[in-house]
């Protein structure tokens, strides 16, 4: 745990602004022995909060949720809570850095077309941060999956190994390579 700095957040300045978004990730890394898996990260924006010294974004992240939907358009109902990701999913609030938070439940409770409704809560401030628990309700925008596999170096690779994971009807692949990976996104 950091020392208190007086960089605390209050619950009061936690303000909900429009956003967010959710995610998937399909990723492998063969040196450490992980096999390819996709999961999914979902993103809560706050309004800024000011020190003295400066001003600070404020957001809520999960992220390495693993769920298992047939498909990106069927995420209603999924949900998991920390005893069943066992470590891999991680739950942070970023205020000038990054704060963690050892425990995250999650629930989408509907979806409408790109649009999740979803709830969440982590718990267990392992920084300091100074809000525990943290709750949050909100609509967030799909922004795609992005494919970050060793093996794969085109776009058809790509698209066959998400394929094995979710149903890729909607996708297309984002023209370009990101940073390695193939990003792909729904079509409009």
């Amino acid at each position: 745990m950091r020392e208190e700095t007086g960089d605390q957040l209050t619950a009061d300045e936690l303000v909900p602004t429009p956003g967010g978004r959710w995610s998937g990730l399909l990723f492998d890394n063969p040196k450490l022995g992980i096999s390819p898996y996709l999961s999914w990260s979902f993103y809560f924006p706050y309004a800024d909060v000011e020190r003295e010294y400066g001003a600070s974004t404020v957001s809520l992240s999960l992220d390495w949720i693993t769920l298992a939907p047939a498909t990106w358009r069927d995420m209603a109902g999924q949900g998991v809570n920390s005893a069943q990701v066992a470590g891999l999913a991680e739950a942070s609030v970023y205020f000038f850095q990054h704060h963690s938070y050892d425990n995250a439940e999650l629930q989408v409770v509907e979806q409408r077309g790109t649009q999740v409704h979803v709830t969440t809560t982590v718990s267990g401030d392992l920084d300091g941060l100074g809000v525990d628990p943290i709750g949050a309700e909100r609509w967030l925008s799909f922004s795609g999956i992005r494919v970050s596999v060793s093996s794969v170096r085109s776009v058809a690779e790509a698209s066959t190994r998400l394929g094995e994971f979710i149903d890729v009807a909607g996708l297309s692949c984002v023209p370009g390579v990101v940073a390695g990976s193939f990003v792909f996104r729904p079509v409009n």
